[in-house]
């Protein structure tokens, strides 16, 4: 099986399955008529804007998207004025690049959690902080030697390698510890494949010239399984939780990564979103579970659901 069919697959398999979490098909209608009446307007994601020349753009996604991460320790990262932690972290490369241009592979290879500290304007004295700098040089180290050994420091090399399908550049990806994101439930491998998923589709979105057209297959690719996503699904009536599940995260419990309510949440919300396509292909609305993703995580953005708690996670998958 591919990789798309595999998650979706493994997520139908566990929603069925789950103890914690339910997901409401009659809630699924109203969410479509949301969807049909959306307003067309550009992403205020900075991955998707332009940082300089189409290679620093490319290299520019890569970057952000090895340290897009981390969303369990977020309440305790220091925030820019209105800013969540992910606009915080983009913020700041984004004004490094436009500054100093992107980093090179062998640079991304050496750096380490006090650089990353200095670029994200982070205190590792508190411990929290430190912890999720340690692992964003992690990734960065990573990445950087993968690029270096694999495609001579080449930022478009996984792509050229993909020779553009989307989903071979995110099982390429997927090779990367920081990306390797499968999860095991009641026996069941469930490939989630998060941001090696994103990583393509925000490619595929950014002003990188004409290797953006030439990404294929997008429409193969899944929901991007966060926090987010599932919560705001959660918001609109789409998935419900059970009373000690609620309860653990209106205390801001943690939640284990790999855990079978961690798991279910996830899953729960790839295939909730894999339902709303159907749903609005039955409307006669072709999209794509990346279009309804996106859609989602700019509704995310409100107010209103921002100020509900979600589930937090501590793991270099979301």
């Amino acid at each position: 099986m591919r990789l798309g069919d595999r998650i979706r697959s493994a997520c139908a398999e566990v929603t069925g399955r789950a103890r914690h979490v339910r997901l409401d098909e009659d809630a699924l209608a109203p969410l479509a008529e949301a969807f049909e009446a959306k307003p067309r307007s550009e992403s205020p994601d900075p991955v998707h804007q332009a940082v300089g020349p189409p290679q620093d753009t490319l290299a520019f996604v890569l970057t952000l998207d090895a340290v897009n991460f981390g969303s369990g320790w977020f309440p305790h990262l220091t925030k820019r004025p209105g800013l969540s932690g992910y606009f915080t972290i983009a913020s700041c490369l984004t004004e490094r690049f436009e500054r100093h241009g992107p980093f090179s592979a062998e640079a991304l290879a050496e750096l380490g959690p006090a650089d990353c500290a200095r670029i994200f304007g982070q205190d590792l004295a508190v411990p929290e902080q430190a912890e999720l700098m340690t692992l964003f040089a992690r990734s960065w180290n990573e990445l950087g030697r993968f690029l270096t050994a694999r495609y001579a420091g080449r930022f478009a090399g996984p792509l050229a390698e993909a020779e553009g399908r989307a989903e071979a550049m995110a099982e390429i990806l997927g090779e990367l510890t920081a990306y390797r994101d499968v999860a095991r439930y009641e026996g069941i491998e469930v490939p989630f494949y998060k941001r090696a998923q994103l990583t393509v589709a925000d490619l595929a979105s950014a002003p990188i010239g004409e290797q953006a057209a030439r990404i294929h297959g997008l429409g193969r690719l899944t929901a991007f399984a966060d926090n987010l996503v599932p919560h705001t699904l959660r918001c609109a009536g789409v998935l419900h939780y059970g009373a000690s599940l609620s309860d653990r995260i209106e205390r801001e419990v943690l939640l284990a990564a790999g855990s079978p309510e961690e798991v279910e949440i996830r899953a729960a919300g790839v295939h909730a979103v894999e339902r709303l396509v159907a749903e609005l292909g039955a409307r006669g609305l072709e999209t794509t579970a990346m279009a309804v993703d996106q859609w989602l995580w700019n509704r995310g953005q409100a107010p209103a659901v921002k100020a509900r708690r979600r589930h937090r996670t501590r793991t270099t998958f979301y």
